[in-house]
């Protein structure tokens, strides 16, 4: 019931926050059709296309949910949450499960636009994107909770995405592929959450199907539930 509680209470607070429905909902839209238009020409939207569906769900709940989280510090609300019987725990789910469903109509839209207006070619089945796209988010939300706690301030939050983002996408098969990295570098990135969602897109772009799409989304949805737990043993009560 407290989780419950969280999770309406999150939502009601998000519904009445214009800017950031704006951002989980419609940026990710527009910025698929960005890069739709600027790969108008030619193959290269169809090799690109899948890997945006797995990069912006994840950046953008990151940082929509470590702000948010946050400003609950900051603004005192969590002390105060702090002092009813309701863990830490019942706070940190009920986060992901408000956000979550923010993000599985993100999923939807995203998906949707890409493949129905942007010209997306999927071989493999739709729905396998979309649970891609949703868990990927979900796990970009867990790991924005477990950044939240090493902010004082939103403006250090916004600054947790360097350190936790960027390495992903440099070495997480967005530029070059995994393989042809060396051995090193293969070994860090088969660490980081954001390799298994984009191994996971293309695998449905492919058309593969079985252990070769399962595999990852297991992987991605096992470190979305590792950072939740985390994040429910770590979350500080306050900003100091």
């Amino acid at each position: 019931m407290r989780l419950l509680a969280t999770t309406r209470r999150v939502i009601a607070q998000l519904a009445h926050d214009h800017r950031t429905v704006a951002l989980i909902l419609i940026v990710p839209m527009v910025l698929v059709g960005l890069f739709a238009w600027l790969f108008s020409s030619g193959e290269a939207f169809q090799t690109i296309g899948p890997i945006i569906l797995g990069l912006f769900p994840f950046v953008l709940m990151f940082i929509v949910t470590s702000v948010a989280t946050l400003r609950e510090r900051t603004s005192g609300t969590l002390e105060r949450y702090m002092t009813t019987p309701a863990s830490r725990t019942s706070l940190i789910f009920g986060y992901a499960l408000a956000f979550g469903i923010f993000a599985i109509i993100q999923a939807l839209l995203t998906v949707f636009f890409a493949v129905w207006v942007c010209g997306l070619d999927i071989d493999g089945p739709l729905w396998q994107l979309i649970l891609i796209a949703a868990v990927n988010a979900i796990c970009g939300t867990a790991m924005g909770l477990f950044a939240s706690a090493f902010a004082r301030t939103e403006f250090q939050a916004v600054q947790m995405m360097p350190v936790f983002v960027l390495p992903q996408v440099v070495v997480g098969g967005v530029f070059m592929p995994i393989d042809a990295m060396d051995e090193p570098l293969q070994w860090f990135a088969h660490c980081l959450p954001l390799t298994y969602a984009i191994e996971a897109v293309q695998a449905v772009a492919g058309n593969e199907s079985g252990w070769a799409v399962g595999r990852p989304v297991l992987i991605l949805a096992a470190f979305a539930v590792g950072f939740l737990v985390v994040s429910s043993l770590t979350m500080p009560r306050k900003t100091a």
